[in-house]
Parts: C-alpha cells; sequence; structure tokens
C-alpha cells in the first residue's frame, strides 16, 4: 500500500515533463571543444592571448555540440512572481511594484528592454505569479517584451509560517520553464539569458541559497533593493524563521523551492534544465537566477556545464553561489538590479568571442609566419 495523498493528473504529466529533460541532458561535447581549441590555436595571434574569450568559444562549442561555436539568436527570459514574506517588511517596495514593473517590460521601458534593445536581444516576460493584475500597455514593437502568461497563482504564501507553495505548484512552474524553453528552442534559440523580477525575491533566494548551500542566512543576505541596517537585520531574521519552518535542504530542491523560493525562480529552474536538454547555452545574470541555477544543478549535476555567469553583484550570496557553481563571472560592475541586466550586457560579449572562432584568420590563410610551426 502506498502512503502518501494522490497525484493529481496534472502533477504527474508534469514530473513526466521533468523526467524527460532529465534524461536528455548530457555532457560536454569534448570532440567539439578539442576541435575548437585546436582551431583557436591556428588563429593569427599568440595562443591564449585572448583570455577568457578563448575559454567562452571552447565552452560554447562543448555546450551547442557545434565545432564552429556558432551562437546567433539570442532571448532573455524575465520570469516574475510575488512573494508573501514581503509582509514581513524585507522590501523597500511594495508588492504592488512587481504588476507594474511587468507592464514595463511589455511597454519596453525598463533597463532590460534598453539594454537589450541596444543589443538586438528579443525579450519575453513571463508571468509566473504576479499577484496584482499586469496594467495594459501598448508593447513597443522594437523593445517591447512578449508577455507569457503562465500564473501559477497570486504570489507565494508567507515562508515564514509554512511552505511558500506546494509541492505541485513548484512541479507545475518548473514543467513551464521547460515547456517554454522547448518552444524558444523550437524558434531557433541557441543561448538564453534568463532574468526575474519580483518583490521580495532576494530574500526567497538567501533562504534557498542557504539551505542549498548549508550557509548561514547571515552570510548570505544583502541589501537587496536598498535595505538599511534595520531592514537587513530583520531581513536576516526572516530567513532564519523561514528556515525553521520548513525543512529544506539540496537532497530535496524541489522541496527547497516549494518551501521557501518563488514562482519565477521554479520556472527558472524548468528554463535552465529545458536548455541543457536542448544544447543551449544559459547566461545566468544576478543572485536570484544563480539560487536558480543552483536549484537545476541540485536536481541534475550535468546541467551546470550548459551555465556562463554574465557578472557578479554586491550580494553576498551570489559570490557564495558562483564559487559553488565553479562559474567564474564574466563582468563586475556593481549590478544588483536583476532584470536580466547582466545577462544582456554579457551576450553581445559571448557573442563577439563565438565570432572570431569563425571569422579570424588562420596563419596559414593570411600568409602569417606562425611562431609554434
Amino acid at each position: 500500500m502506498t502512503g502518501g495523498p494522490p497525484i493529481s493528473k496534472e502533477a504527474a504529466a508534469d514530473q513526466r515533463a521533468l523526467d524527460r529533460v532529465l534524461d536528455a541532458i548530457g555532457p560536454l561535447d569534448a570532440g567539439a571543444m578539442a576541435e575548437a581549441a585546436a582551431r583557436l590555436d591556428r588563429l593569427t595571434k599568440p595562443p591564449g592571448s585572448l583570455g577568457q574569450l578563448e575559454t567562452i568559444v571552447i565552452e560554447l562549442a562543448g555546450i551547442t555540440g557545434r565545432t564552429d561555436a556558432t551562437v546567433e539568436r539570442g532571448v532573455i527570459v524575465v520570469a516574475a512572481a510575488d512573494h508573501g514574506v514581503v509582509r514581513q517588511g524585507v522590501s523597500v517596495y511594495p508588492s504592488d511594484v512587481t504588476a507594474q514593473m511587468v507592464a514595463n517590460f511589455v511597454a519596453g521601458g525598463a533597463a532590460i528592454n534598453v539594454l537589450g534593445g541596444w543589443a538586438g536581444i528579443r525579450v519575453v516576460v513571463v508571468d509566473a505569479g504576479v499577484a496584482s493584475p499586469i496594467p495594459e500597455v501598448s508593447a513597443d514593437p522594437v523593445r517591447g517584451g512578449r508577455l507569457v502568461r503562465a500564473r501559477i497563482r497570486d504570489g507565494t504564501a508567507d515562508m515564514t509560517a509554512g511552505p511558500a507553495m506546494s509541492r505541485a505548484e513548484a512541479l507545475r512552474a518548473v514543467a513551464t520553464g521547460i515547456d517554454l524553453a522547448g518552444q524558444l528552442w523550437a524558434d531557433g534559440l541557441d543561448i538564453l539569458g534568463v532574468g526575474e523580477m519580483g518583490i521580495g525575491n532576494t530574500t526567497a533566494a538567501s533562504a534557498l541559497t542557504a539551505a542549498l548551500l548549508r550557509s548561514s542566512p547571515n552570510a548570505v543576505c544583502g541589501r537587496g533593493t536598498g535595505l538599511d541596517e534595520a531592514g537587513l537585520a530583520r531581513k536576516r531574521a526572516v530567513v532564519w524563521r523561514a528556515l525553521e519552518a520548513n525543512n529544506v535542504s539540496a537532497h530535496d530542491p524541489l522541496g527547497a523551492v516549494a518551501g521557501v523560493g518563488g514562482f519565477e525562480i521554479a520556472a527558472l529552474v524548468g528554463l535552465v534544465l529545458g536548455c541543457a536538454a536542448n544544447r543551449v547555452a544559459v547566461l545566468v545574470d544576478g543572485f536570484i537566477t544563480a539560487a536558480a541555477a543552483m536549484t537545476a544543478v541540485c536536481v541534475e549535476g550535468r546541467c551546470r556545464e550548459a551555465l556562463i555567469a554574465s557578472h557578479l553583484s554586491p550580494e553576498p550570496g551570489h559570490r557564495l553561489l558562483l564559487e559553488a557553481l565553479q562559474l567564474e563571472p564574466l563582468l563586475d560592475l556593481e549590478l544588483r538590479l536583476g532584470e536580466g541586466s547582466g545577462a544582456a550586457l554579457a551576450l553581445p560579449l559571448v557573442l563577439s568571442a563565438a565570432a572570431i572562432l569563425t571569422e579570424m584568420a588562420s596563419f596559414e590563410g593570411a600568409g602569417v609566419t606562425d611562431a609554434g610551426a
């Protein structure tokens, strides 16, 4: 006799979708990486002289399985949701701002729209659990974001009093991310930047990071959107209470997201897993997206190889996550905005690195003497 509550048909379907994606995630393509590395050494430059750009090229070859490391079609996905823990006074902004900013993303007026627009990157916004109605706006035809309505519920519960969401809801949000990753891949996506929006989500990310890394909340909590000393102390206390109220750990990453995470974080977990299964490189943005990436790696360790860290934020938990993921950030500009802003800035850098392999002349082709010949 099997114990526990019965599983709904929807939850069973979501679990099957997750299982299929996990089965599809494979290792880096070692052959493509070796060919890319050999090609780099034949180009008209001293070996290794382009530093981290060459590392990016080799990683892209391994992720995509393409010896030319070509990536051309980039998208930034911004997942949005609200958090019940905001009622504990952990943010200087009210929850209504989440819906207002989603409308701003759609209209094309946010930082991610400007940065993405200059880089020629499409922005997709996912309503995974926004609490308030999203204002109707006219989308900018060039910079405006496409809105995907996938609301699991109108925000999470207060995680200091119990789980932020049910396990089935967490699984539904993960499956939503997996489905979106598949759709974007079918549309030609080959590199994805992930971003987020949700008032209170640095508190959720802090609790999730503390659980996954077995770290103290005092070590992972930062000022978020601008907390003062009293606000930071309150936030740390809230994270301690959330961890006490929910028995979460890296041994059950889906349970950890359900206990102290957010709907947007869970959707990002699915996006990372879905992209890894389809050999799509994932540019991780700041602290919250790194917490989602860490969760995905706890679900399936092989997806780590699809990750590229776009930047390092001032949030203390972000550095700890990148160290745990063994990722070197491409930029360090003291960004703490979120939205995928760091990913948007790093994506042109990644595309430039990939172009080196296909557009730069070799010693033989250019008639230049190779010092190693």
